[in-house]
């Protein structure tokens, strides 16, 4: 079993590698797929547009949202293709993050010009305030 930083490595060259053939420009869900496709060749486990259900406060919020890529059941991987990331980009990845009690995500963004600037690691230190009651694969 690969290591997170194993993991976010692949991950970044895949990307890096993605964005050198098709440059920026297309829809995200273009990047999403050929992504998927490479780290999959690449040996890793990836789910696409993983939805997931969670309970808080007696509470009950049936898919609640969906995550990009969930990589090797370890690593988020939010995928954006846009001129210019905001701030609630990562505020949104670190949110998935901490609701699924994963370490660490990759906000990725195929519409930089350069892919150095469209690659951010966001890391996770909050316990989870939510009890996932199940994560389903969207249909």
């Amino acid at each position: 079993m690969r290591d997170v930083n194993q993991v976010t490595g692949e991950i970044v060259d895949a990307s890096y590698r993605l964005h050198t053939r098709l440059g920026p420009g297309l829809m995200e869900q273009v990047y999403q797929a050929l992504l998927a496709k490479s780290l999959q060749e690449r040996g890793l486990k990836v789910e696409v547009e993983r939805v997931v259900s969670f309970e808080l406060d007696g509470m009950r919020f049936d898919r609640a949202f969906r995550v990009d890529l969930l990589v090797e059941g370890r690593v988020i991987v939010e995928l954006k293709s846009v001129e210019k990331l905001a701030p609630v980009h990562s505020k949104q990845l670190l949110t998935y993050l901490r609701l699924l009690n994963l370490p660490v995500g990759l906000l990725i963004n195929f519409g930089a010009v350069r892919m150095k600037e469209g690659v951010h690691r966001i890391a996770n230190s909050h316990p989870s305030p939510v009890r996932v009651i199940h994560e389903d694969r969207a249909a």
